[in-house]
């Protein structure tokens, strides 16, 4: 079956099926075969992998999994493409697609699904996805807080989206999502990928970050929502200082204050410049003092 990954065949195929990209959606194909193998290598496919794919748009990247892993499971929200894919993708007997958003799969029951010794305790599989821009942070804490059994993520997103995952304490670029990332993964950028390389032509480029899901946190948090629940806040609004953004919570402002003191934390500070242990240590000094209030 030829590659889709090129700038004639995919012109080709949307030229056939009568179909546009979405720009709502997304939809930015990969043309570039080169760029598809490397990608796919940093999934570190075996023949007897399980791998999930989020978004194969045209089947590209779906094709080179399937030569490299056991089982591939493509969910893909536009029932347009899914028509494309299969035919695409009919020469591959350990593909599977699958009509879904993302947004809602219960990825490990969609893998137990098409196991035949499901009653068994479900193996680990692996995630890759090329996530559009305009849905990137909710796929990724669906998958970041959803507690499947992903052994590794690999994660193409768009460049500025990358550097917020990846940010540290002190950059502008630091935030929420962040610390979510270095919470529950361990992660770092691969390669990076030109908007040269997609057909259309995206106005930015793009990252392959690749993610190990941590078996433990980093830090020990007394309560993870709770945690969460602060470290939004102080991200916020950026501008002001971690005393009156915590504010915003509803609690007194002694108590905001006591339980900084409490952490070793100055009150002047902004959240952009905490560590995730500092986080972590005044998450659980101000989830005490609110108990005992």
């Amino acid at each position: 079956m030829e590659t889709v990954a090129s700038p004639g065949r995919t012109l080709a195929l949307l030229r056939e099926k009568g179909l546009v990209p979405r720009k709502s959606r997304g939809q930015n194909f990969l043309v570039d075969s080169n760029i598809v193998r490397k990608i796919a290598a940093v999934a570190e496919l075996n023949p007897y992998d399980i791998v999930v794919e989020i978004g194969p748009g045209l089947g590209a990247l779906t094709q080179e999994l399937a030569y490299r892993g056991g089982l591939v499971i493509a969910v893909e929200i536009d029932r347009d493409l899914l028509e494309v894919l299969r035919e695409n993708l009919r020469d591959k007997g350990n593909v599977r697609l699958v009509a879904g958003d993302a947004l809602k799969v219960n990825f490990d029951e969609l893998v137990a699904g098409f196991l035949e010794n499901a009653g068994g305790r479900l193996p680990t599989y692996k995630l890759v996805a090329n996530l559009p821009y305009y849905i990137t942070t909710p796929i990724l804490m669906h998958l970041l807080t959803g507690k499947f059994r992903i052994n590794l993520l690999v994660l193409m997103v768009q460049a500025e989206v990358g550097g917020r995952m990846l940010a540290a304490p002190g950059s502008k670029e630091y935030g929420a999502l962040s610390i979510a990332v270095q919470y529950y993964t361990e992660a770092a950028a691969i390669l990076k990928v030109p908007r040269t390389v997609f057909y259309p032509r995206p106005e930015v480029d793009s990252v392959v970050v690749k993610m190990r899901p941590r078996t433990t946190p980093p830090v020990q948090v007394d309560n993870e929502d709770f945690f969460f629940r602060v470290v939004r806040a102080a991200f916020n609004q950026r501008r002001k200082t971690l005393l009156n953004s915590l504010g915003g919570l509803g609690w007194e402002r002694d108590l905001v204050l006591k339980a900084m003191t409490d952490a070793g934390i100055d009150p002047r500070r902004r959240g952009e410049t905490l560590s995730i242990e500092e986080f972590a240590r005044l998450s659980n000094a101000l989830q005490r003092r609110v108990e005992r209030r």
